[in-house]
Formats: C-alpha cells, structure tokens, sequence
C-alpha cells in the first residue's frame, strides 16, 4: 500500500525568516515546499556596544541542521558581509551546494579559501537570467542595481505559485558598470502572477527616487578640480566598487596616482579587476610605499574606515597610528557614506582628530544609497503586482513604511505580513497565515570561538566591565580544617589597590574572621566556604563603595 503524505502543509509553501528581520544586517530566508529548502543569503551582524569582546554574529541555524536532508543549497542575493559573511561559518556545519553571480562568488570563494572550505564546498557562478533547479525550486536570477556590483533579484517559482525575492536593490537606470536593473523581467514576471513579493525595506521611509551612482561621479570631479594643490584621502565602504571605479576616473582625469588601503578593500579591489568588473588605467595603481615618489598633488589615497571603525586605516592615519600615512595639515578628506545608524559618535571623533591635525574633511553630497526609496518600491509593486506583500531587510519601522507604501497601492492589509525572525508563513493561492516558528537566535564569534560565549559569559563581561573583579585566595589544609595561607585579596578593575590599602587591610581581616569561625565549627565544604567567602565580601564592598564587582574565592588544599 502506498504511504499517505501528510496533506496537513502539503501544497503550501512555507516562508521562514532565520533573519535579517528587526535590524539591519544577518540576512538569511528558508524557503519550504514539502521536502525542499532553499536558503536566500546567509549573512552575518556586527556585535552591538554591549557584545564585549565578540567580533562577529551569525544566525541561529537549528531548523536547517534538523531538516538537513532538505536542504537543496543557498541562493545569493549579493555580495555584501551581511548576506554572505555567515556562509563559511554555516556550510561547516550545513554543507549544501551555493549559487551566486560573479562578483559574488569571488567574494564567497575568498572567505572560502580562509576557511580551508573551497574542496569540499560546491559553488555555481549563475549568470543573469539564468535559472537554477533546487528540488521543488526553480530559481531565477534578475539583474538589478545595488551599491555593488552583480546584485541579483530572485524569482522563486514553487508549485505554490511564484515568490519575488528583490535583494537589496535600487532602480539606477545609468549604473556606473553593468546594465540598468531589468524591470522589463519584472514586468513579464509579473503578467505571470506573482503570490509574493519580499521587497528590500530599508530606505522605504524615505521619499522619492534614489538617486543614481553617476551622479556621486560629478561630485567627485569638482572635488577634484577645487583641491587641486592638496594630497586627497576618500573614505568609503570596501564593497563599493562602483564608488571605488568613479575615484579612480577622477584620480586618472587629474594626473594622480591611487593607493589602496584597508585589508578589505584591498581583497575587493583585487577580486574586481580579476574579474574585470572594475577598470583600472595603466599606471594608475600604486603600491603604497611607492607614494615618497610623487608629491602630495601627484596623490590619492582610497582607504576603509568611512564608519569610524577604531582599526579601519582611516582612523589609524587620524589617531597617528598607520606606519606609512601620517596626516598632515592641507591634506582634504573627503567621506563617500553617510554614517551607519549607531556609528555617528565614532566617525565623529575620526573627524575631529582629522581636522586637528589640519586636514580639511568633506562628507557632504558625497554618497548616495544602494536602496530603493519609497518611488522605486512602488515602481517595482506595480511591475510585480504581489498578491501578498512582506517587506524585508529592515528594522520594524522600515517594515511598517514598506506595508504602508502595499496598503496605498491597493494591496488588502490581511494580505500584507510583517514578519518576525522565526515565524512560518505558509502560503498557497487561496491563504496565507502565520502558522507557528522556528527555533532562531544570535551565535556569537569570538576569535576562533563559535557559540562558545553565551549570555552567562556575556553577563560576566559585563559586570567585569562594570565594577572590576575581587579575588580572594585561601590556602587550607583539609585534613587538620586549619587555614595555613591567606587570604590574600586582588583586584583588577575595581580600585587602584595602592590608594586602597585601608578597604583591603579590612576586607582580609574581615574574610580571615568569618572563616576561621567557619572552620572551628566543622564547615569544610569547598562549595559552602567559598559562597561563604563570595557574600560577605559582596555585602561588605557594596556598603564600602556601592559598587558590585564579580568576587572569585579560590581555595587551595596545602
């Protein structure tokens, strides 16, 4: 007898954020029809302020490790760090086939090689228009624009009916390289019947067109042509390489050399010409001990750290700790972004330590956004013509903007959704609903260290942060319950010890009190001295000092 499938989800296709929703960054979507998966990006976050010590976060991925045997491989958007950079962390654990651009997969493979994943990692370059089998998938990939190159819209065809996945995307109709954004697939696409759209929310607050990449390249030209007499640092995001091109046209038009710095805007710029995606005049690029050679006129210097990263090159050249650049007064900086949400106060103390060392700094009217503005979303609803709309790439109020922008055009609010990391939206012609979650979260990374801080770690950080760390060490001979050593008290972050004698002296007389009597009356339990040890020194510093630093006891057996 033939075994029955579960019809309870059958024919419905399951949508399930892992995230990227309610914050900028971390971007990964499972797509699920019965026994197939695709995953769309695999991106990672940057720790927040209190993240102490954590280099990296990536995506709780439990739901794929237990539907493993579904998954079919990973579709990517493009080749930004928050829809790539948790790819070599994720395939050691859920090694399934990735499919990716040009550009993008030069990126990948590089963060691949790193890892000592490329043997065992298989990869497929996709061209534009190209469609990709997966299971019960089929995936097609559409040109668009974004502020960097071979960015892909998705169209995710299902037995369900097909899903519009944009990408980070802008509509730029005269793109620094490449073809404009093919909005005429998006049309045909569209006549079809399209089920959903997941649109980029980022900018959706935002009125208006985006304006084109071209025009940044005007800016840059009187920038230029005004500073003529003075060495030129640009500050600008390694990814951009479209930006980066346009710096290099001015520099070449101006009879200046270009220097690239920064770790990775050197691997970008590197992967870019390979892949001829950037174009770079003869004798233009020069290494950056070669700049003795030309007067400061003669120079132009294109370098990480427009976010005021504390170890970006831009800010060892302002705190005067990059061995080669110094900057020096007459020089102009000029920022080519606009400050991430949360990264004002960092780049302006970079501006201020520039500006003190005599350089001129520039960061109006030069950067425009990779992302779409409230015209170029409604432009691209129009063309797809959803029957369901759910924004994506953004924090809740960028969600909100985008639904508000489905609602004026006409789309029913029970058929928008503003989903959370986690929640199963199911979907077929006829409905669609929230149907249950998956388990999601934050890994964090650390150094080598995968998942090895959690919350518990982080907490300790934080209170070491905080208010420091006592140490009290005792040395007891456990057959005799005789305190023969100790205790000695240290601290670390809490007072400057020899400004502290007196809180000391006391805290050690008080702890050499409290167990000896401890002792005496049989109390040899390690656990239970050491608790004893931990409060009365927790009671007795908080009613010194109102502080609570972490209290360790160490007991060693004499």
């Amino acid at each position: 007898m033939k075994k029955q499938k579960n019809t309870d989800n059958a024919s419905k296709l399951q949508i399930i954020p892992l995230g990227g929703l309610e914050q900028i960054g971390m971007n990964i979507t499972a797509f699920r029809y019965e026994d197939s998966i695709i995953v769309v990006d695999c991106g990672l976050s940057f720790p927040d302020d209190d993240m102490l010590g954590i280099d990296l976060v990536i995506p709780d991925v439990t739901y794929l490790l237990d539907n493993i045997d579904k998954v079919k491989g990973f579709v990517i958007t493009h080749g930004h760090e928050d829809h790539i950079g948790a790819l070599p962390y994720i395939l050691k654990e859920v090694n399934a086939p990735v499919y990716a651009t040009r550009l993008t997969m030069g990126l990948i493979e590089h963060k691949l090689e790193e890892h000592g994943l490329m043997r065992n990692t298989r990869r497929k370059v996709v061209k534009f228009g190209q469609f990709i089998n997966l299971g019960d998938f089929r995936v097609e990939f559409i040109k668009t624009n974004h502020s960097i190159v071979d960015a892909a819209a998705l169209a995710i065809y299902s037995p369900a009916g097909i899903v519009v996945h944009t990408g980070d995307f802008k509509v730029d109709y005269t793109p620094v390289y490449g073809d404009p954004i093919d909005l005429q697939r998006f049309g045909e696409i569209g006549k079809k019947g399209v089920l959903a759209l997941l649109c980029d929310s980022t900018n959706a607050e935002r009125p208006g067109f985006t304006a084109s990449e071209k025009t940044v390249g005007a800016t840059l030209d009187a920038l230029f042509r005004e500073h003529k007499k003075s060495r030129i640092i640009v500050a600008t995001f390694a990814s951009n390489v479209d930006r980066v091109q346009q710096i290099i046209n001015a520099a070449y038009q101006y009879d200046r050399k270009v220097v690239v710095e920064g770790r990775s805007m050197v691997t970008v710029i590197d992967i870019a010409q390979k892949l001829e995606c950037i174009k770079v005049p003869d004798n233009t690029l020069i290494d950056i001990d070669e700049l003795k050679n030309y007067p400061d006129n003669k120079q132009v210097i294109i370098t990480t750290g427009s976010q005021g990263e504390s170890m970006a090159a831009l800010s060892r050249m302002a705190n005067g700790q990059h061995k080669k650049i110094s900057i020096k007064p007459g020089d102009t900086v000029i920022f080519s972004s606009t400050p991430i949400p949360g990264n004002e106060k960092s780049v302006t103390n970079v501006v201020n330590e520039l500006m003190m060392k005599g350089a001129q700094v520039i960061f109006q009217d030069v950067h425009v956004s990779g992302h779409a503005c409230q015209e170029d979303i409604k432009l691209i609803y129009n063309l797809v013509k959803p029957k369901y709309s759910v924004p994506v790439h953004g924090e809740y109020r960028h969600l909100t903007a985008q639904r508000q922008i489905a609602l004026k055009l006409g789309i029913p609010k029970e058929n928008t959704f503003i989903l959370k990391t986690g929640d199963i939206l199911e979907m077929d012609s006829t409905s669609a609903r929230i149907h249950g979650k998956v388990p999601t979260g934050a890994v964090l990374v650390d150094g080598i260290g995968v998942g090895d801080v959690g919350n518990v770690v982080l907490r300790d950080r934080q209170r070491l942060a905080q208010d420091g760390i006592v140490i009290a060490v005792l040395g007891i001979d456990k057959g005799s319950a005789q305190l023969v050593s100790g205790p000695m008290i240290v601290s670390r972050g809490f007072v400057y010890v020899k400004e502290s004698d007196e809180l000391i002296e006391d805290a050690t007389d008080l702890v050499l009190d409290e167990v000896t009597e401890a002792l005496s009356r049989g109390i040899t339990d390690w656990p239970k001295l050491k608790n004893l040890v931990k409060d009365i020194l927790s009671e007795f510093i908080w009613k010194k000092t109102k502080r609570r630093p972490m209290i360790l006891p160490i007991i060693m057996d004499n």
